[in-house]
């Protein structure tokens, strides 16, 4: 039988050049007006997932790893 992407994780997790999967921070939808613009830049971008973790997105995304 053919596997197939998880559809909710394709949405959350991008996998980098040598294989990592990163995932977005939280924190950057709503109520920004009384959070330090510090705390705000410092949650742009994208960060590796625990390497506790990585196994079960690998499980997820088998065609993307």
């Amino acid at each position: 039988m053919k596997l197939k992407n998880h559809s909710g994780a394709k949405k959350r997790f991008k996998i980098t050049g040598t294989g990592k999967p990163v995932r977005k921070q939280a924190g950057k939808r709503h109520l920004l007006v009384h959070k330090p613009a510090k705390r705000r830049r410092n949650l742009d971008g994208s960060v590796a997932i625990h390497s506790g973790e990585v196994s079960m997105v690998r499980r997820l995304l088998p065609y993307k790893i």
